[in-house]
């Protein structure tokens, strides 16, 4: 893979610092690959060193656990950063009775979706990053081995029974504003599409997925499954997938390493 520096903005430049805080003249660098725009790769270099020790076939079902809580954790940091708002509240006091000014974020409306079974090892991570409970859907989906097409078997999305009179095209009022969606291996890419679809479909106005490892092909179509709504933030981008869908050289089945089902 070649590399190439990104233009400089103040964004940028910030991240800089954080990565290389003796220097701020060096630019973070990204992979030069046909990425479509809603998607972004970190450059973090911690993460990067992460990412190689997670693809170890020698790393045990205990370090799977917690690297791909700390990637995720990391990559959330990134995705929220860019993708949520803040904003002022009334004053409070501090516990030595000074008054300061409170602050949420925004949108209020937010749900965390993990894909079953792999996105649970996410979940704890993106829940330690926001700053309060948010309601958690599950959507199971699976992939036929033959045509590698995925499957829903599991959705527990609430969907709003309207009343008699409301229009067809009235909006899900049980819909969040913003679903953050937790896939983390993104392969052909059919799962996390199909997974957008159903989020689009349900009434949420954004969709922001969350990803350890995705490969080209997959990010592409994922990304262009619903690109108006949709930014995939990610850790690591390989350039192809094998004839099982597996991406090269990947992580492997993350599902399986996380809940020690390998050879099943």
């Amino acid at each position: 893979m070649q590399l190439r520096r990104k233009p400089s903005s103040s964004v940028n430049s910030f991240y800089t610092k954080l990565q290389h805080p003796s220097s701020t003249s060096i630019p973070p660098y990204t992979v030069t690959m046909s990425l479509p725009s809603n998607v972004h790769v970190s450059t973090h270099p911690c993460l990067q060193a992460k990412l190689s020790q997670l693809r170890s076939s020698t790393t045990n079902a205990r370090e799977t656990k917690a690297l791909v809580h700390e990637i995720a954790l990391i990559v959330g940091i990134e995705a929220t950063a860019a993708g949520l708002t803040v904003s002022s509240g009334p004053t409070a006091k501090t516990s030595l009775n000074y008054e300061y000014t409170t602050a949420s974020i925004n949108p209020t409306s937010i749900s965390i979706v993990p894909i079953l079974r792999s996105g649970l090892g996410m979940l704890e991570a993106i829940q330690t990053i926001l700053p309060s409970p948010y309601p958690i859907h599950h959507l199971g989906l699976f992939r036929e081995p033959t045509t590698l097409e995925p499957v829903e078997y599991y959705n527990n999305l609430p969907y709003h029974r309207p009343a008699a009179n409301t229009p067809s095209n009235a909006p899900n009022s049980s819909a969040s504003e913003l679903a953050i969606l937790l896939d983390p291996v993104i392969a052909t890419g059919g799962t996390c599409a199909a997974a957008i679809q159903t989020l689009k479909e349900w009434g949420v106005k954004r969709v922001i997925v969350i990803s350890v490892l995705g490969a080209l092909p997959g990010l592409q179509k994922a990304a262009g499954e619903w690109p108006e709504g949709t930014e995939i933030w990610c850790a690591g981008v390989d350039e192809d997938i094998n004839e099982k869908g597996m991406i090269k050289p990947g992580l492997g089945d993350v599902g399986d390493r996380l809940f020690l089902t390998i050879g099943k």
